[in-house]
């Protein structure tokens, strides 16, 4: 018997069993579809995790202030106010931090829009030009902070555009004034959506003026000259740990701290990113493990019918063999019935996957990624459980003497 009549024989075999091998399969597809989601799952959260940290900008570090102690009570990291102006002018120096492309120190405090008889109160933010290619933010009509505007402390702001949509509606807002502190405030720009958000914030609910502006005209009057963060994006990528080095190194000295007692921190897309998808890897494989046991499930399912199948076709194995059929035959033959079970199992997850990868972003708040590579690991994954379980029936069937398996009744 060829491999082509092996075949045909396996698959004989199953269509006469069709509602048997539908409920084998159904182990293993549900296995099979559980994988690629969850892996779909995590890598999904992943990418939506990469992108959210994107949005803040490229190559960014982000410096924050240290905690202050109030009353014997201390508070979190950035309540202290340890960090000036000054350290933002001084990091923007070639000299000082040459893996520096651009900074952008900002003081950030909410305060509340008025136009006529609509309000709206939003995060303020009071920087430099340099803000928005550090968060690779960009201008979807009029223009952003020019040096001009901070040398002068222009009554100028940039709307983000969702406080532009509940300020103005539809209509642009380019040209208009707005009322904050008492302060009149030219729109002269609004800001392209970032889709996304942190934690509880809206990145496109914002409102930024110049920095001089915020802190001669608006919130801490001429004598204010601390930031709550300062912004800074590394030449490239692959300058970014030099740049980190350069900046903490001009901080210690400037502060005259060291880096046990240091009164800032600096943190880094990777280190967010790492924390993240650290926890992330965690979820997927401990779902994947989930899936795993049903796959373990359908597998012994293979086994079981097979089993099953051994015992009622005794006869048929001891006429093939009276015939001539030698040990290797009889065993292939059953293991092709396995694997068959297997593959159709496996295709038929991967479609479900596929299916349920489109179908569950509208139920759940998260986003599916379709792993090519998983779902093919699926498929051969479960030709393997086939086999793997397959393989003792097969063994068994094999072994048997012509003459017993004849006799049986």
């Amino acid at each position: 018997m060829n491999w082509l009549d092996t075949v045909k024989t396996g698959l004989d075999a199953i269509r006469t069993h069709r509602l048997r091998s539908g409920l084998t399969m159904l182990g293993i597809l549900i296995g099979i579809a559980a994988v690629i989601l969850t892996v779909g799952l995590g890598e999904g959260a992943q990418a939506q995790v990469r992108d959210q940290i994107n949005a803040l900008g490229t190559n960014l570090l982000i410096v924050s202030p240290g905690s202050s102690t109030t009353g014997g009570i201390r508070g979190g990291f950035g309540s202290a106010s340890t960090l000036t102006k000054a350290d933002a002018d001084a990091l923007a120096s070639k000299t000082v931090a040459p893996d520096v492309a651009q900074v952008a120190p900002a003081t950030t405090s909410n305060g509340t829009l008025t136009i006529g008889s609509t309000n709206w109160t939003t995060s303020v933010v009071g920087t430099t030009p340099s803000w928005a290619p550090v968060r690779a933010r960009k201008v979807d009509s009029g223009r952003f902070l020019t040096n001009d505007d901070e040398k002068s402390a222009a009554a100028v702001v940039v709307l983000g555009p969702t406080t532009s949509q509940q300020l103005f509606g539809g209509q642009s807002p380019v040209g208009q004034t707005v009322t904050l502190n008492n302060v009149p405030l030219q729109v002269v720009g609004v800001l392209q959506s970032t889709g996304s958000s942190s934690g509880n914030a809206n990145n496109d609910d914002t409102a930024v003026v110049p920095y001089s502006t915020a802190a001669q005209r608006l919130f801490g009057g001429n004598t204010r000259t601390s930031v709550n963060s300062i912004f800074i994006s590394a030449a490239s990528s692959d300058s970014l740990s030099a740049a980190y080095q350069e900046v903490q190194n001009e901080l210690l000295n400037l502060h005259h701290v060291s880096t046990n007692n240091a009164d800032f921190t600096i943190t880094t897309q990777e280190s967010l990113l790492t924390t993240a998808n650290s926890v992330n890897k965690t979820l997927t494989v401990l779902l994947g493990g989930i899936a795993g046991i049903s796959l373990l499930v359908g597998g012994i399912g293979v086994m079981n019918i097979m089993l099953v199948s051994v015992t009622e076709r005794v006869r048929e194995i001891g006429l093939r063999k009276a015939l001539g059929a030698r040990p290797r035959v009889i065993r292939r033959q059953f293991l092709v019935e396995a694997s068959v079970l297997g593959l159709a199992g496996g295709v038929l997850g991967a479609l479900l996957g596929m299916i349920g990868s489109g179908v569950l972003p509208n139920f759940i708040n998260s986003r599916v990624t379709l792993s090519p590579t998983a779902t093919v690991g699926a498929i051969v994954i479960a030709i393997a459980i086939g086999l793997a379980f397959g393989v003792y029936p097969a063994s068994r069937a094999a072994r048997l003497a012509p003459i017993d398996a004849l006799r049986t009744e």
